[in-house]
This record gives C-alpha cells, sequence and structure tokens, in this order.
C-alpha cells in the first residue's frame, strides 16, 4: 500500500487545492492511505492569525478537523484517510499545542522545526540565509539542537524534514557527521518516526529531507520511518515514491509507519 502522510491544501495560504483536491488526487494515484497535516495555527501567539500566508487561523483549526471528519466518512470505501497536522516546533509551547491536540480525534502529528523562536525567519525564507554577518555553521547547529528537542517533547509523532536547514542550499564549511549521530541516538531513545520528505528536491536542496546517510544512522538504530512528500499542490502527492522505496528496500527496511488516533502500526513497504 503505497501512503503519503504530510501534505498541505489552499488554507494555509502557501499551498494549492483543497483537502477535497488532495483527495481526489490521492486516489486517482492510487494511495491506499492518505495523511492531512495541514500547518498548525500559532496557539501561542495574541492574535488569532499573526502570520497569513504561512498558517492556518487559530479560529479555523476547529473547522479544518471538522472538514477533515466529513471527508474520512464521505470517502471511507473509497481510500482511507487519517487526520493530521504539521505542528511547529517552538521553545516553551509545546505543553500549550500538546494540550489542543489532546481534545481533537487527530491520528499523528508531525513536529517540524521552521523557526529559531518565533520573531526570527522561516527556514525557508531567504532572507534568513542573505544576511551578511550569518554565521551558517551555527545556523546549522542551532537547527539541529533544536530537532533534537523536539524529538525529546513527547509532543509528536512523526519529526519532519530534520535537516531542512540545507534546503535553500546554504552549505556549512565543516562536517556535522558527530552531532548527527548524536542526534540518531536522541530519536532512537524518543521512539519516535521520521519521515523521508521528499520536498527538498522540489528546492534548491536538490536532495531528500533527511540526507541518505542520516538515513542510514537511523536505520542502524531501527528508528521506524514514514513517506511524505509535503505535498503543496495534488500534483506534488507521492513525489519521488519509487526512488525511497527502492533506496529503503536496498537498506534493509521492510516496514513503514502508519498511525491512528495516536498510535504507530507497521505496514509493509511495497513499490
Amino acid at each position: 500500500m503505497r501512503i503519503d502522510y504530510h501534505t498541505h491544501h489552499d488554507r494555509c495560504g502557501h499551498a494549492s487545492g483543497s483537502l477535497r483536491d488532495m483527495i481526489e488526487a490521492a486516489i486517482a494515484a492510487g494511495i491506499g492511505q492518505l495523511g492531512l497535516s495541514d500547518h498548525s495555527p500559532f496557539f501561542g501567539a495574541a492574535e488569532d492569525h499573526p502570520r497569513p500566508g504561512m498558517t492556518m487561523a487559530r479560529s479555523e483549526f476547529p473547522r479544518y478537523i471538522d472538514e477533515m471528519m466529513r471527508l474520512r466518512e464521505e470517502y471511507r470505501d473509497r481510500i482511507d484517510i487519517r487526520l493530521g497536522v504539521e505542528s511547529d516546533y517552538l521553545q516553551g509551547q509545546m505543553e500549550l499545542y500538546g494540550g489542543i491536540y489532546a481534545k481533537y480525534p487527530l491520528d499523528y502529528v508531525i513536529g517540524s522545526v521552521h523557526y529559531f523562536g518565533f520573531g526570527g525567519y522561516h527556514v525557508f525564507d531567504r532572507r534568513r540565509w542573505q544576511q551578511a554577518d550569518l554565521d551558517v555553521d551555527l545556523e546549522y547547529e542551532r537547527y539541529i539542537r533544536l530537532v533534537q528537542e523536539a524529538a525529546r517533547c513527547g509532543k509528536f509523532d512523526i519529526l519532519g524534514h530534520i535537516d531542512a536547514v540545507k534546503g535553500l542550499g546554504a552549505v556549512a564549511s565543516r562536517s556535522f557527521s558527530a552531532l548527527w549521530d548524536e542526534t540518531a541516538d536522541v530519536i532512537a531513545q524518543a521512539g519516535i518516526a521520521v519521515e523521508i520528505n521528499t520536498s527538498g528536491l522540489r528546492k534548491p536542496s536538490q536532495a531528500w529531507f533527511p540526507a541518505a546517510d542520516i538515513l542510514e544512522r537511523l536505520h542502524r538504530l531501527r528508528v521506524p520511518f514514514t513517506f511524505g512528500s509535503d505535498a503543496h499542490a495534488p500534483e506534488d502527492l507521492l513525489h519521488d515514491w519509487e526512488g525511497v522505496a527502492e533506496f529503503l528496500q536496498a537498506l534493509g527496511v521492510k516496514e513503514l509507519a502508519t498511525f491512528k488516533r495516536r498510535k504507530r502500526a507497521m505496514i509493509p513497504l511495497v513499490r
């Protein structure tokens, strides 16, 4: 069964197509299980919608859940729909976020590092990387340390695009091999799954998140994987599924992680 657990739609403000459009495209693509996982609101902000074009408004979240539930029921005989959300990891706010997520019948939560503090630039905002005095090495280390914190916080089922810091092509001047070894250990100890996110192929990085060598580290520690295209349009679904499946099978991976009501279940990896 082909799966795709990382998808977005027009509610977040920077993706195209409705939830229904995404579901119809998934059926046409032969996806057996589709995860809907649009960007969570900034629950810790005073404003209802502090960053339009990046996430949904806080007041929109209940409607998002309701729409997913209605569509899951409508399409139940055609595709298995799982209800999810992609959550920012923000220091000091995860108890708040976790309490809100617990009120809804979510199947899974993807935890992703997008911001290095709420007031900072998004990891995929070119302004972050165009600052004249920027220490790229330091940005890499800060990002990876935040991924470790996200793994440890206990509020997520899946870690999203864990090396997205490379996404816009900023190149560090030193190796982070030892830090990735440490990070793989942290993730394994946390018992959390990691997505193979193929959206990096659509960015200057031209590579999966995470890179093959990080996947190898994680596999040695028996960290479970799932697949996410990070689709921002229906045509992005299953992007490079075949390439990922081939790589994982060569690595010795036989199963992928799926989620229902925040419980993980492994299914056979098939191409």
